[in-house]
């Protein structure tokens, strides 16, 4: 059931990158990045303000603090100096959405069509998936806390598509 109090909100600036590379790399990225990259598919590890999410066989989502862009960067660089990677920079590509409170999987529910009971879809589980029609990466943050990474183009969709579903549209 929908609450009053459930909450849609655009989520400030955030540093974020692609990463791909093998075990080497990914072991080298993750100390320097200070979180433990997943290596449990469709997972998301979070320490102080950043995380590592698993987005496919040795590709990880990294989300820093705004402004951390080129320190991030270049630690990053410098860990994995001469192994084999992938480092992109896509902070503009995306925007990040949070939705949270009591009704958050119902409203969530109302354009996923993945099954997002607890027991399918628990805390820390995170995906590429579909919401209505638009690409996102969905994260289960806590029991009522969801964090989406939507294509800026798209985010208004999708972000109207929430409030419309609040709603009760």
């Amino acid at each position: 059931m929908l609450e009053r109090n459930d909450a849609i909100r655009t989520l400030g600036p955030t540093t974020r990158f692609i990463f791909q590379g093998g075990p080497a790399a990914r072991e080298a990225a993750s100390r320097a990045f200070g979180v433990a990259f997943p290596t449990v598919s469709c997972r998301a590890e979070a320490s102080a303000e950043r995380a590592a999410l698993w987005l496919g066989p040795d590709e990880w989502l990294l989300l820093a603090p705004a402004g951390e862009g080129n320190a991030v960067f270049a630690a990053l660089e410098n860990a994995m100096a001469g192994l084999p990677h992938s480092l992109v920079d896509v902070t503009h590509r995306q925007v990040a959405l949070s939705v949270s409170g009591p009704g958050a999987r119902e409203l969530l529910a109302s354009g996923c069509p993945l099954d997002l009971a607890p027991e399918r879809y628990p805390v820390g589980m995170c995906t590429r998936t579909l919401f209505a029609k638009a690409e996102v990466v969905l994260w289960r943050r806590s029991d009522e806390e969801y964090h989406l990474e939507s294509g800026r183009s798209f985010s208004g969709y999708v972000l109207g598509w929430l409030r419309e579903a609040q709603r009760g549209g």
